[in-house]
């Protein structure tokens, strides 16, 4: 139903004791502090041919990116994009060479009249794992719903995406360390439903913080390398790093060069590789647009301030920080650290909305292929805090 072209969002309700369902199907150790506590008792409503353009919206848009790239990654595009030049050679080292496999990312898009439109892709480091692969899916038995559909395949499809990223390296032993930012819980947990899929994959694994890392380029111990028990030291050649790769080329330079020069002698293989960061690149949006100009799953972006009604997001910002929405002279902004970043302008679009208020930004994960389904929910713009909310398939 439209309301001022706007989707009018249907709910029903889907209550029930979330984490003790999710304990009791085996996931306990996924659930960090609070991971539950901001799943509503109610879920989205989807028919299946909303449900199934979401997937396809996120088939369509990875390969506009990979077609939109072009050949041999000039620097004028490399510039466009933001990207350090400090990982230049990096990323066009992993564009070319196709062991250096995408494992997955998460599309931000806008269910509108027209039809999915994009509002981002989270290529690098998307979060959300635990909720979109095991949270919802256990609140179909906690709402007493087993036989109900949901598009929550995340799980399986990361699992087929980590058998084919050992089977193209198949020349390096499989153990695959697993890091993140030590004080971030949720981190943690999404690293961990990665070691799961990556275990049913045939690999070993390990998770640890960034800071207990070793990384060398000297001699015998040149490599990556990671302390897994009783003062035991052990080399992985398989890396997934849940940091943000310009975050790497700013903050650490010496890490930066030092992965460039692993990745090239084959001591590792990185994921999720560094050229992601050309997806994750907000810079992107405006090339898209300019590749399929009114592309009927693009928003207008530029490069420039656009008229009427737009928002104003950092190349790199996360969780909503720092964006702007400008209605000619009325200004929201979202406090944040990424002011000083290069800026990209996108129109702006309504979200489907309920008859509470909350707006609902749907989060499509792609795998190999668009493979899972989730929401957000806020009254205003979307951040890391806003309630994840299941959904049905009817």
């Amino acid at each position: 139903m439209l309301d001022n072209l706007r989707i009018r969002v249907r709910l029903e309700p889907h209550s029930g004791d979330v984490e003790t369902a999710v304990r009791g199907l085996g996931w306990d150790w996924c659930v960090e502090d609070g991971c539950t506590n901001y799943v509503p008792g109610e879920a989205v409503v989807l028919n299946e041919q909303d449900a199934d353009a979401l997937l396809e919206a996120a088939d369509t848009l990875y390969n506009m990116m990979v077609q939109a790239v072009p050949e041999d990654l000039p620097d004028a595009f490399l510039n466009v994009l933001g990207i350090p030049q400090n990982l230049w050679q990096l990323v066009r080292q992993s564009w070319n060479d196709d062991r250096h496999w995408h494992l997955y990312g998460r599309f931000d898009l806008a269910q509108t009249p027209e039809g999915p439109k994009l509002i981002e892709f989270n290529a690098d480091t998307a979060t959300s794992i635990p909720e979109t692969a095991v949270v919802q899916w256990a609140s179909l038995a906690a709402a007493g719903k087993n036989d109900a559909n949901q598009y929550s395949g995340l799980y399986e499809a990361l699992v087929e995406q980590f058998k084919t990223w050992r089977t193209m390296n198949s020349d390096l032993a499989p153990a695959l360390l697993l890091t993140y930012i030590g004080e971030s819980a949720e981190d943690e947990t999404n690293c961990a439903v990665l070691a799961q899929a990556a275990k049913e994959a045939g690999f070993d694994t390990h998770l640890c913080p960034i800071d207990e890392v070793s990384i060398s380029t000297e001699g015998a111990e040149r490599g990556v390398w990671a302390q897994v028990e009783n003062e035991q030291w052990q080399q992985f050649p398989f890396l997934f790093k849940l940091l943000p790769w310009e975050q790497i080329a700013w903050e650490e330079p010496e890490l930066c060069e030092s992965l460039t020069q692993l990745v090239r002698s084959r001591n590792v293989v990185i994921a999720n590789p560094a050229y992601t960061l050309l997806f994750q690149s907000k810079g992107m949006l405006a090339w898209l647009w300019k590749a399929y100009p009114y592309h009927p799953l693009l928003l207008e972006a530029d490069l420039t301030p656009l008229s009427d009604k737009y928002i104003r997001k950092p190349y790199f910002g996360r969780e909503g920080q720092s964006v702007e929405v400008v209605d000619k002279v009325r200004v929201t902004k979202m406090e944040g650290e990424y002011d000083q970043q290069q800026q990209v302008y996108q129109r702006w679009c309504d979200l489907p909305q309920d008859n509470k208020g909350y707006t609902y930004q749907a989060g499509v994960f792609w795998a190999g292929e668009g493979c899972a389904i989730g929401f957000r929910r806020e009254k205003g713009i979307i951040t890391n805090l806003s309630q994840f909310v299941p959904h049905l398939v009817e």
